[in-house]
């Protein structure tokens, strides 16, 4: 039986056969270059998208490089008994920083300072801060808690939004479970989505939580599309019932380019790149070898995905 890793060269690969020791193991650039026989491939490491998994029928894990899991059918594995798990956590410090950025550009109108140096025009203005200020932060794993430290550093309010009621977390002022979230935002001066997509997400930020949040407030979303109506959204940043919005993460991917997002003055669009940073990569790299090393050594695996939760 062999575990097969994915896109794992130079040192990682290196760590991986020391803590492997005599198991066979395969290392291939992409998934579609395997070449053991499918009946002997226990592991599949580090994919990025779903593969045709029930062509290896004695599949046993399955480790994904994203700490999005939204694009593969985990019930389908882990009906046929095959654990999945994820690289979840890897890019919590960077997305953080993300919101951070985003923040502080929109509250001080950063866009108006860019366009005035390509005009070498010098434009001064009353512009906020963030100190005093209330974010709601959708999401408490990764991405949330280090959002929560950052912006209390700040001297923030941070009130934080999960699925199910839950202990208390540092840096957050105060819980609140998401059937509440329409209450919870009425005095936001933000609200980052951080919350994976899952069934219990999509859509979560509608009309209704968009029309509950202040004029003067703003809308930030680095985790995945599709849990805010960007409609509903786009609708309330033209007509001034929402003072703007910082989006990395949008339904459709590329933001196709017909969006009327890319133009507006008071929006702020990022690729989906916010977690594109070298030390997701470590941590992601640090993620995979210590679950190899679990595995092989017949330990509990780590990021284990529950079907149920979709994270």
């Amino acid at each position: 039986m062999t575990a097969v890793f994915v896109s794992c060269t130079g040192e990682v690969e290196a760590r991986v056969r020391a803590v492997a020791g005599d198991a066979p193991v395969e290392f291939v650039d992409v998934a579609a270059n395997i070449s053991s026989p499918p009946d002997q491939v226990e592991a599949i490491v580090n994919v990025v998208e779903p593969l045709e998994f029930h062509l290896f029928p004695r599949l046993d894990w399955v480790h994904t490089a994203t700490a999005g899991v939204d694009g593969f059918d985990i019930g389908s594995l882990n009906s046929r008994g095959v654990t999945v798990t994820s690289a979840a956590g890897n890019g919590g410090v960077a997305l953080a920083e993300h919101s951070m950025m985003l923040m502080m550009m929109l509250n001080r109108d950063c866009t108006r300072w860019i366009r005035a140096q390509q005009e070498r025009s010098w434009d001064r203005f009353l512009h906020g801060e963030l100190a005093g200020r209330t974010v709601v932060v959708i999401g408490m794993g990764a991405a949330g808690k280090e959002l929560a430290r950052r912006a209390a550093a700040f001297d923030m309010t941070v009130v934080g939004v999960t699925r199910s009621p839950h202990d208390s977390i540092p840096y957050v002022t105060r819980l609140e479970t998401s059937d509440r979230l329409a209450s919870v935002v009425a005095d936001a001066d933000f609200l980052v989505v951080a919350a994976p997509a899952t069934p219990a997400t999509a859509g979560l930020v509608d009309a209704t939580v968009l029309d509950s949040l202040p004029a003067h407030a703003f809308v930030i979303c680095v985790s995945r599309g599709g849990i805010i109506d960007e409609d509903a959204l786009v609708s309330r940043l033209s007509d001034g019932r929402l003072a703007g919005a910082g989006l990395d993460a949008h339904r459709v991917e590329p933001l196709p380019v017909d969006s009327p997002l890319w133009l507006m003055p008071n929006v702020i669009v990022t690729p989906h790149n916010g977690a594109t940073s070298d030390g997701t990569v470590r941590r992601g790299i640090e993620i995979l070898v210590d679950n190899a090393t679990r595995y092989f050594s017949g330990e509990k695996l780590r990021n284990i995905v529950d079907a149920g939760k979709g994270y």
